[in-house]
């Protein structure tokens, strides 16, 4: 295993002569093998060790018992230990993530600020590896997820990325090295443990080799993102210049892509696959896409870059609704007819065809009045159980050419109808409706 771990290290520049090791160490069996490892590997390589434990205070006397273990451990092998805590849940609470994604967050913050100008290398291995690859997979990353933990990231090393968890188990068995057992790495609570407990096992009847199979897989995918990465890096030092792209639309998809969330993660702005292929789209394309709040990425085909884009006050056009013709805006009028009828199935038509709408005319409360979208329209459609942001919809939907002039009708209620969105679930007519109201919105020209 020692010469696994020697290999790994040499392939990927892990270890410096001089350098001091901060290993992170939570007292289970994977970090207790990489401590033990690290030290026997010292004195030939030439850098120090240390080892820092992080109580997450999450399992009572299950946490302190761990922090003693560790700091027993690290005595007895003459390793200077460092323990520190952190609130875990009031960090979940406060920032509305889970448990999980807390601890980690709040270890790696502490971890940033305990080994500075030092080496932080923590005891993911092989099997690791493979939960983080499949549970990208079900996530849907692309090929960077997919090829799982990255050896080596900033200051951070993995020493163990290539050995298998049965062989960490030999190794502290052949050494007569005790551990603990974290409780909540036994239940099925987290994502993780489902993959580890019962997708893996499945996996490994089928190919009983599944763990040393994905570690040569996962060097194959990480030495092909590498690739897409230096070209990436390439095309961003040829096509970014002062925040604007120019020639992008020249490149491969892929490295497109890859530079565009290049580009949004250093703004720190948030981005999907969706929203990748949206900008994608624009760069090759031409046109604008709003990325966060008053922020725009905007192109004409040729270059384009991020814009910020103040909201324009929109003026509130509005009128009571009559019967007839309504107009609010210069080009197009909305006009009422008022139409009795003894059964909705005669008009039952009109809703494959969306030249005009119905509405119950009697559901509608008190003064009903035309008018313009409104900031924080919404509607609960027809048919529909749940209620829309009528700006979702829109931007979705609707060309941005035609969002200006969309005419509304609202109630004492709330709004009743949206143009080429539909009418709301409260208005619409059914078997027991007498009068129905005919919108038809007609454009001059």
């Amino acid at each position: 295993m020692l010469k696994k771990i020697r290999n790994t290290a040499e392939k990927y520049n892990m270890f410096k002569k001089g350098i001091t090791v901060v290993c992170g160490l939570s007292g289970g069996a994977d970090s207790v093998c990489l401590l033990l490892a690290l030290q026997e590997l010292s004195d030939s390589i030439g850098f120090s060790v240390e080892a820092i434990h992080v109580n997450h205070c999450l399992r009572g006397a299950e946490s302190d018992r761990d922090q003693k273990f560790c700091a027993d451990l690290c005595g007895k092998l003459g390793i200077s230990f460092t323990a520190v805590s952190c609130n875990v849940r009031e960090y979940s609470e406060k920032h509305g993530v889970s448990c999980e994604e807390a601890a980690r967050i709040l270890r790696y913050g502490i971890f940033k600020d305990y080994t500075v100008k030092k080496l932080l290398a923590t005891a993911h291995n092989a099997d690791d590896n493979l939960e983080t690859m499949l549970l990208n997979i079900i996530r849907g990353t692309g090929l960077k997820g997919i090829a799982g933990i990255p050896p080596v990231r900033d200051n951070i090393i993995r020493p163990l990325i290539a050995v298998s968890r049965r062989e960490i188990e030999e190794y502290l068995s052949f050494h007569g090295q005790d551990y603990v057992t974290d409780s909540t790495n036994l239940t099925d609570d987290f994502t993780r443990n489902k993959i580890r407990h019962k997708i893996i096992p499945l996996m490994k009847e089928i190919n009983g080799s599944l763990t040393e199979t994905t570690v040569r897989s996962a060097e194959v995918l990480r030495s092909e993102n590498s690739f897409i990465e230096e070209n990436t890096s390439d095309a961003l030092k040829n096509c970014l210049k002062n925040g604007v792209f120019i020639g992008l639309s020249g490149y491969n998809e892929v490295i497109r892509r890859r530079c565009i969330a290049r580009y949004l993660s250093e703004h720190s702005l948030p981005f999907s696959h969706k929203r990748l292929t949206e900008c994608d789209n624009i760069a090759v394309n031409g046109g604008k896409i709003n990325i966060s709040g008053d922020i725009y990425l905007i192109s004409d085909g040729t270059s384009m870059k991020l814009e910020k884009i103040l909201p324009q006050k929109q003026e509130l056009l509005s009128a009571e609704l009559k019967i007839g013709e309504n107009r609010i805006f210069p080009d197009s009028a909305l006009i009422c007819e008022l139409i009795d009828c003894e059964s909705l199935k005669k008009n039952d038509f009109v809703h494959k065809n969306l030249t005009f709408y119905l509405l119950d005319y009697d559901k509608i409360k008190g003064t009903a009045i035309v008018r313009n979208r409104k900031s924080g329209d919404k509607l609960k459609l027809r048919g529909k159980n749940f209620t829309s942001s009528v700006k979702k919809i829109i931007n979705e939907t609707i060309p941005a050419s035609q969002r200006k002039t969309l005419h509304f009708i609202e109630d004492g209620e709330g709004t009743v109808f949206g143009e080429k969105i539909g009418i709301a679930d409260r208005v619409a007519p059914d078997d027991s409706t007498s009068r129905l109201l005919k919108i038809t919105i007609l454009q001059e020209g």
